[in-house]
C-alpha cells in the first residue's frame, strides 16, 4: 500500500536509499536558504553542494553539479520553480526535485508533478518531516505532504464521476491486475520482476498494456486510479 511514514507524515512509496545525499537548495529568500542549509549540513548522511536564489542561476549550477536532491521553491525570480524542475528532469534525470513551498494549491501540485518533481511538501513542515522527505525522494520514491495528497485524491474522485460500469478495469488480465497496485505503490520494475519471477522487460510490457487499456498517461494518474479503485491505500 501507499504508506504514510510515521515520522515524516508524508506519502511514501517503498524503495532503496542512497548514502551521502548531495543536496542543492533553491529559494529566493536568503534566510530560508541559510536555514535549510544548516538543517542539511547537520545530517551525517547529507552534504550541501550548493544553493541558488533564482531560476536561471539554479539551472546553470545544477547542470554542472548534478546533485542527488534539489529543494525547490516555486516562486523564483526569472524562471519559476516549476519551469526549473522541468529543465532539471530533462538535463539531470537522476536528480530528484522536492518542491518546498508555502502554496497549498492543487494546480501547482499537478504542474510540479507533470514537470517531473518527485515530491511536494509545505514550508510549514517541521525539520524531521523535511529530512524524511529528502531521504524518500532520494530513494527514488514519491513523497507528497498529507494535505496535498488529500487534495490529489479528492480532485481525482471529483473528476472520475463516470459510471462504474464504464471502467476499463475489467479489460485487464489477472497478471495485469496483480502488477497494477505494485506499480502504483512505486516499486521498481526489477522489484516487481523479482516478486513475480518474470523479467523487468515483461513488467515494462505489462505497464504499457495497463496504461493503454486504462487510458492513463503518468505514474501520478496511475496512483490516483489505484486509490479510487481501492487497490492501494493511504493508511500507515
Amino acid at each position: 500500500m501507499v504508506q504514510l511514514a510515521s515520522a515524516d507524515n508524508n506519502t511514501v512509496m517503498n524503495g532503496a536509499s542512497k548514502t551521502n545525499i548531495r543536496v542543492f537548495v533553491v529559494d529566493d529568500h536568503l534566510i530560508i536558504r541559510r536555514g535549510l542549509s544548516l538543517i542539511v549540513q547537520d545530517q551525517q548522511d547529507m552534504t550541501l553542494v550548493g544553493e541558488a536564489g533564482d531560476g536561471c542561476e539554479a539551472v546553470d549550477a545544477i547542470g554542472n553539479i548534478n546533485p542527488d536532491v534539489v529543494l525547490m521553491d516555486i516562486e523564483l525570480p526569472g524562471i519559476s520553480g516549476v519551469e526549473v524542475t522541468k529543465k532539471i528532469s530533462e538535463t539531470n534525470p537522476d536528480t530528484a526535485v522536492l518542491i518546498l513551498t508555502s502554496h497549498e494549491r492543487e494546480d501547482l501540485l499537478f504542474q510540479s508533478l507533470r514537470a517531473g518533481a518527485a515530491g511536494y511538501t509545505l514550508k510549514s513542515t517541521d525539520s524531521d518531516d523535511l529530512l524524511a522527505a529528502i531521504r524518500t525522494v532520494n530513494a527514488g520514491e514519491v513523497c507528497i505532504s498529507p494535505t496535498m495528497a488529500t487534495k490529489l485524491v479528492g480532485d481525482y474522485l471529483e473528476r472520475a464521476g463516470g459510471p462504474e460500469g464504464s471502467d476499463s478495469y475489467n479489460s485487464l488480465s489477472n497478471r495485469e491486475r496483480e502488477v497494477l497496485p505494485l506499480l502504483a505503490e512505486g516499486h521498481s520494475h526489477q522489484t516487481i520482476a523479482d516478486r513475480l519471477q518474470v523479467s523487468p522487460f515483461t513488467v515494462q510490457t505489462y505497464r504499457q498494456r495497463i496504461m493503454r487499456k486504462l487510458d492513463i498517461h503518468s505514474g501520478t494518474d496511475l496512483l490516483r486510479y489505484a486509490l479510487r479503485k481501492g487497490l492501494v491505500s493511504l493508511e500507515a
